[in-house]
């Protein structure tokens, strides 16, 4: 019998291998194994509001316990394209632009396998959120990694036109951005649109915290002039709601773009959890104090979080979006991310994030360290005393 050069069947496909364990999962184990105060993953330790649980608990109670549609139960892509309209002032048919996903990680995953063939190029701006590479690693296609480095973090514009040749196909933007923190402007935004619209690319925008705006203002791009049949808008329940759990998220794109997303959606989960679909109605149409009170909530964490990180010693990139925050763990004397992190955890008693998961060039990350501030202020008070430990 001969040797395969073919990996056995009970091992990780080579095309994922390479990505290993996700940094969350190592760091969750480790604070768990330390007792440590977790900066690390980014979900709230407190729960969404009542109101949104409550209508999942009538809808289930109404019987709305079945497979939904599989682009996701028509009450929720209406209401998803009433606000989309108030956002954007763009009007888009729900039944032909809408698929509700498994969390917005589901809606990137069906983006980019169901649109990205062997040898297709997207570019990706870094640091990234680690599921697009593995993304794109399943149908072969090749990541183009435009890095955004500290301290603005600001869009090189001569780079970006640097990567596009004829076989790019997408340019990926995060906005506001994990775990940078970076809102990209509006004049960013028509510089990417402007190359969109001549080199026939398509933009992805993954817009999670697009409710989560401390400085400027989220621009949809979908809105821009030329961009409405060229965008694909990907969103979630999760984070503006405290329901990360629920993992309801959708794709607005138009029809051909849809019909792509919606060709792996249907094979990859086919519908999601139709009670929470039904509650996501009910978020959707919260009043705007809700989204006032939040944005107000997060500001004071990050207020918070950020001045104690810059008092112990921290050089500390100051989020203008999102529920992150970058520092600079330089002054404390260890040789990377991943060292400074393990020592955080274990000695310190803080769990935090070592962002050369984010890069494809780790080095990039050397200096760095992700703090998640989504946690209820007794939590954060008993991290920033344990952090009080690396001074001196």
């Amino acid at each position: 019998m001969h040797d395969s050069p073919h990996a056995r069947p009970d091992s990780t496909a080579t095309r994922l291998a390479r990505f290993g364990e996700s940094v969350f999962s190592e760091i969750s184990r480790l604070a768990v194994q330390h007792a440590a105060v977790n900066l690390g993953q980014g979900f709230p330790d407190f729960d969404g509001p009542d109101f949104v649980k409550d209508a999942a608990l009538e809808a289930m109670h109404a019987g709305h316990n079945q497979y939904g549609p599989m682009a996701g139960i028509p009450p929720l892509r209406q209401t998803i394209a009433d606000r989309f309209q108030d956002e954007t002032g763009l009007v888009v048919d729900p039944d032909h632009w809408i698929t509700v996903t498994n969390g917005c990680t589901g809606a990137i995953a069906s983006t980019l396998v169901g649109l990205t063939n062997p040898g297709d190029e997207v570019i990706i701006m870094e640091p990234y959120y680690d599921s697009y590479p593995a993304c794109l690693a399943m149908t072969d296609a090749i990541p183009r990694f435009l890095t955004l480095r500290p301290p603005a973090f600001d869009l090189d514009m001569d780079s970006l036109r640097a990567l596009i040749n004829d076989r790019t196909r997408f340019i990926l933007i995060n906005t506001p951005h994990n775990p940078c923190g970076k809102v990209f402007s509006e004049a960013e935004l028509d510089a990417i649109a402007a190359l969109a619209i001549e080199h026939d690319l398509i933009v992805i925008m993954d817009e999670v915290y697009d409710q989560l705006v401390f400085e400027g203002e989220h621009v949809y791009m979908a809105s821009r002039p030329g961009m409405a049949d060229r965008t694909i808008s990907l969103r979630s329940l999760g984070k503006t709601f405290s329901l990360t759990g629920w993992k309801i998220g959708w794709a607005i794109a138009p029809p051909h773009l849809t019909a792509g997303i919606r060709a792996a959606h249907q094979f990859f989960t086919f519908s999601v959890a139709t009670p929470l679909q039904h509650a996501t109605v009910a978020a959707l149409e919260a009043p705007d104090s809700y989204f006032e009170q939040f944005l107000s909530d997060y500001r004071a964490r990050r207020d918070m979080l950020c001045e104690a990180l810059d008092d112990v010693g921290f050089g500390v990139y100051v989020p203008a979006g999102t529920y992150f925050v970058l520092a600079d763990h330089t002054a404390f004397g260890f040789p990377d991310d991943v060292a400074f992190c393990r020592h955080l955890v274990s000695e310190i008693g803080v769990a935090a994030i070592p962002p050369s998961a984010f890069y494809s060039n780790h080095a990039e990350a050397r200096s760095l360290v992700r703090f998640a501030f989504c946690k209820t202020r007794p939590v954060l008070k008993a991290a920033i005393e344990r952090l009080q430990r690396l001074k001196g």
